[in-house]
């Protein structure tokens, strides 16, 4: 069996054929498709306005920008995740107060986030991330933000499709913003979509995905009068979806349930399989809520091995299986503990955490034979590795 890679995107005929016919039909850039695929977006999450962008960064940033995040402000979020999460708060002038996360969860401490609210009381906006797939408590996120009087913007990256107490990722905080870069639960390539309820968020955030521009720009150019006059009210961004990108989306979103139900069976089948291994397998919050099973990350028990997490991520390598780490904690990067001084101390579970965790390949596309071989690894090379009692 040749190399199984830790992710791959699963499309098909439909999303070629789409993309086909945008091609054919001259409007490549921001159009109609990426009209249907926002329309078709607002409808499954149910949210009132959905806003294509050209990453989840941008939409990260546009949010923070539209809730009125600027120079000196600060926004709490999360050591353990992707540079991103934090970086758009830089962007304009703002500084993140870190925090750690949860038991095994790896979502952010809500305990934690209140402390930060009580220490720092000039607070703008909470940024919690939806780790794996698995949504944080969003109600206590959002009675926090009620106490004491602050946005919050949700980094729903892993999201799709995701729900808290039965209710869909979405629809909870001022802002959600999702990932379709080409590893997510839904890909459009590269790409990303801004959620929320609010008008005021989503007009200035529609006129700042493209320049500042006051004018639908999509509109202008498929009038059949004239219509060149715009006007530039902000100094925008160049962050607009393409159709191509749309047309991939269209079809994702129509099998978002189907590959969430794939992702999850792999997932049952990888912790029946685990079970006697002295490994921890992925922690459910909530047994009745969808998890969008977007990471698959096992955690070592590295007590009762003798080779480290680096060493097993190089065995399975040999063994012809990709893997990844999600995330190395931010505290760990240069650029974040020189700006904020931060250390391991500070952030003792998302510390401990990085050191044990490993994300096994977890996507539709893998065949049950696949499936399969990475169980027999994983299990043949942990049994291989386990200290003798």
């Amino acid at each position: 069996m040749s190399f199984i890679p830790y992710a791959l995107p699963l499309t098909g005929e439909e999303e070629i054929a789409e993309v086909i016919d945008t091609i054919k039909s001259g409007w490549l850039t921001t159009g109609p498709k990426t009209k249907r695929f926002e329309q078709d977006f607002s409808e499954f999450v149910g949210a009132k306005h959905a806003l294509a962008v050209n990453s989840a960064t941008a939409g990260l940033h546009l949010g923070l920008e539209a809730l009125g995040v600027g120079p000196g402000d600060k926004v709490i979020t999360t050591v353990h995740t992707f540079t991103a999460t934090a970086e758009v708060i830089r962007y304009l002038g703002a500084d993140p107060i870190f925090v750690d996360i949860e038991g095994d969860s790896f979502n952010i401490d809500c305990d934690a986030i209140e402390q930060a609210l009580i220490e720092h009381p000039e607070v703008k906006v909470i940024l919690p991330v939806h780790y794996a797939g698995q949504a944080a408590n969003m109600t206590r996120i959002m009675a926090l933000s009620k106490q004491y009087n602050v946005k919050v913007m949700e980094d729903a990256a892993h999201a799709v499709p995701s729900t808290h107490n039965g209710q869909m990722i979405g629809t909870f905080g001022d802002i959600t913003v999702y990932s379709f870069y080409a590893n997510k639960t839904i890909t459009t390539g590269e790409g990303g979509m801004v959620v929320t309820n609010n008008d005021a968020y989503a007009k200035r955030i529609g006129c700042m995905r493209l320049h500042g521009i006051s004018k639908d720009v999509f509109d202008r150019f498929t009038s059949t009068k004239p219509s060149w006059h715009y006007e530039v009210v902000a100094p925008g961004f160049k962050y607009n979806m393409t159709d191509i990108a749309a047309s991939i989306g269209i079809h994702q979103l129509k099998k978002a349930w189907t590959l969430q139900k794939r992702r999850k069976a792999i997932a049952y089948k990888y912790n029946d399989a685990f079970s006697s291994l002295p490994v921890v397998t992925p922690l459910t919050v909530n047994e009745d809520d969808v998890h969008s099973w977007h990471l698959y990350v096992l955690q070592l028990n590295i007590d009762e091995l003798d080779i480290t997490r680096d060493r097993f991520i190089e065995i399975l390598a040999e063994q012809g299986i990709g893997t990844s780490v999600h995330y190395i904690p931010l505290h760990f990067h240069p650029y974040w503990q020189e700006s904020y001084k931060l250390n391991e101390d500070d952030f003792p579970k998302s510390s401990e955490a990085f050191k044990r965790i490993v994300s096994l390949p977890n996507y539709p596309k893998m065949t049950d034979d696949q499936v399969d071989k990475v169980v027999k690894v994983v299990k043949s090379v942990v049994m291989e590795h386990k200290i003798s009692d």
